[in-house]
């Protein structure tokens, strides 16, 4: 990036493609910060150079929409996804890999602010249009059927949400193997079903696998990995194992609080996790105060 920007200029093709690069890397190791400078310097300069409809433009949009999500900025990710999706219909038509990415992607941000009916329709469509257009078992499909059963859990419909994260799982397993981090969240979010379905012996034995794998692939710091503690201490705390809960929901809250800061979604509901688990044992000093931390 460095060179390119000394011997093409800011603004060159080739420079701003590795800005985009780098931005993608710091956005998996959790630097959002990082990341999110970058992109809105690409953006800008794609939008003055080729035009707010260009497909560079579109797919930085479409970037920058993504680390504003993970750093909680939903009406943000919100307003742009929706401008890249009009756009790519409108450019490409509705079955174009990139159409059914961002519809994709927009369905993704709506769960997050939990408008799950606006979700569960676009991704009803994003997956049958995989499934016909791409096959039953390509990655894009199976990110699509993962996306929908997510929302399936929120709607409480269980079963509907089984029946799909069982077959992902299987097939990224045999097609990416055990450990691969596809795999991996395959794993954790069929376990959360389990959870919810009141399988917690099924749900603990997933999501071990699963916390340990990342911490090796990943490091004890990744988004990734700290997910993973959250939702094992959640199964633990539903079993009564409050020092097992306890533990790990300590090492989330003060890792979170270091990487996102403390006003970050993430932040706060690790608080408030940690903050129940003292209250069900009795220790309601230690409680206090994190509950009014993650309450302001």
């Amino acid at each position: 990036m460095e060179k390119r920007q000394q011997l093409l200029g800011p603004a060159h093709p080739h420079t701003l493609i590795s800005m985009g690069n780098l931005a993608v890397t710091y956005r998996n190791q959790g630097k959002w910060t990082e990341a999110d400078k970058l992109q809105v310097e690409v953006m800008e300069k794609r939008q003055q150079l080729l035009g707010s409809a260009h497909p560079h433009t579109l797919r930085s949009m479409a970037d920058l929409a993504v680390t504003y999500r993970n750093q909680g900025k939903w009406t943000g990710a919100e307003k742009l996804e929706v401008e890249v999706m009009k756009k790519r219909l409108l450019l490409l038509g509705p079955n174009h890999p990139d159409t059914l990415t961002s519809m994709g992607n927009l369905a993704s941000t709506y769960w997050y602010q939990d408008k799950l009916t606006e979700a569960d329709k676009l991704q009803v469509e994003v997956m049958e249009k995989s499934q016909q257009l791409l096959g039953p078992a390509h990655p894009s499909t199976l990110i699509s059927m993962e996306n929908l059963a997510r929302t399936y859990q929120k709607q409480s419909k269980l079963s509907k949400a089984e029946k799909l994260q069982v077959e992902v799982m299987e097939k990224r397993q045999q097609m990416l193997g055990p450990a691969h981090p596809d795999t991996l969240g395959s794993m954790a979010n069929l376990a959360l079903t389990y959870q919810n379905q009141g399988k917690g012996m099924e749900a603990e034995k997933l999501q071990v696998e699963v916390m340990e794998k990342r911490q090796q692939l990943l490091g004890p710091d990744h988004p990734d990995t700290l997910k993973s503690m959250g939702n094992l201490a959640e199964t633990y705390r539903n079993h009564g194992k409050w020092m097992e809960a306890e533990k790990l929901e300590v090492k989330v809250m003060e890792k979170s609080q270091q990487l996102l800061g403390l006003a970050h979604p993430d932040t706060l509901s690790s608080m408030r996790d940690l903050a129940l688990t003292y209250q069900n044992q009795g220790k309601l000093v230690q409680a206090e105060p994190t509950i009014f931390k993650s309450s302001e």
